[in-house]
């Protein structure tokens, strides 16, 4: 299978190679950055310290597609949805791990997928998504006597919050509970708050040093706590994932699934 890698010289770019290189049956067919930097024209294996593997660093996002079964995208929300455009003209598959994506740019990408196979998760981690699992399971054994709060901490450099994972486990409660999760959330507390309102989900977002992802559900009632909680310590969990994906997907009609899809669950 011909995978190829936007965004391919990034920290999480070069994982994904690696990721493509280890999988049986797939190589890498390509991978592009932004028109101008360092990396153009070099060799994919080069650029890992390995071997040539006789594909290169493009500025040609169509070229990569055309060139590909499968792109994988961890990228920024514009980016994601020329992608996915492309995808659905092509009629390619594409996994999306990027975060921070708007209702409207989700309303985009299940349009795409219309046309194409896409895979969309906010976390590609096997574990994360069964925690996800657990966490609808749990908030619906438990009901509302339980108060759900979900703890996420990332390194300093993540620019969305709360997480697409912490969101991720979120609508994973409010689903458990039947719920939307926009009518019941909380993302921060600041000032005279008052007293915690009966069925609210709240966030906590903490941000410092090299932390990969740690994400926390708790479930609080009188007399007891439940904690779930999934820690990654490597991104390499996330490729892996990503790529299993892909995988995955090369047997599907257009439509927009998700992680959970994939594993079963």
């Amino acid at each position: 299978m011909r995978i190829g890698i936007v965004g391919c010289a990034g920290r999480m770019g070069r994982m994904l190679m690696e990721a493509v290189l280890a999988a049986e049956g797939c190589r890498l067919s390509g991978g592009t950055e932004r028109a101008g930097t360092e990396f153009m024209g070099r060799d994919l294996g080069v650029l890992l310290g390995r071997e040539s593997v006789g594909a290169s660093v493009s500025s040609d996002p169509a070229a990569l597609f055309a060139a590909s079964d499968a792109v994988i995208d961890f990228t920024a929300p514009a980016a994601t949805l020329a992608h996915a455009a492309l995808a659905a003209e092509l009629g390619k598959v594409l996994v999306v791990g990027t975060t921070g994506l708007s209702k409207d740019d989700e309303a985009r990408l299940a349009e795409a997928a219309k046309r194409a196979p896409i895979v969309y998760a906010p976390n590609f981690s096997v574990g994360v998504n069964l925690l996800m699992a657990l966490t609808e399971r749990a908030a619906s054994i438990l009901g509302e006597d339980y108060d759900i709060e979900i703890v996420e901490m990332h390194h300093r450099h993540k620019v969305d919050a709360p997480s697409g994972t912490a969101l991720g486990l979120g609508r994973s409660a409010a689903l458990g509970r039947q719920k939307a999760l926009d009518s019941v959330w909380c993302k921060s507390r600041d000032g005279h708050t008052g007293a915690r309102p009966k069925g609210e989900i709240g966030f906590a977002t903490l941000r410092g040093g090299d932390v990969v992802g740690d994400h926390t559900v708790m479930f609080a009632a009188e007399g007891e706590r439940v904690e779930l909680t999934h820690k990654a310590s490597s991104r390499a969990v996330f490729a892996k994932g990503a790529v299993r994906a892909a995988r995955w997907a090369a047997d599907c009609r257009p439509g927009l699934y998700s992680m959970r899809d994939v594993l079963g669950l």
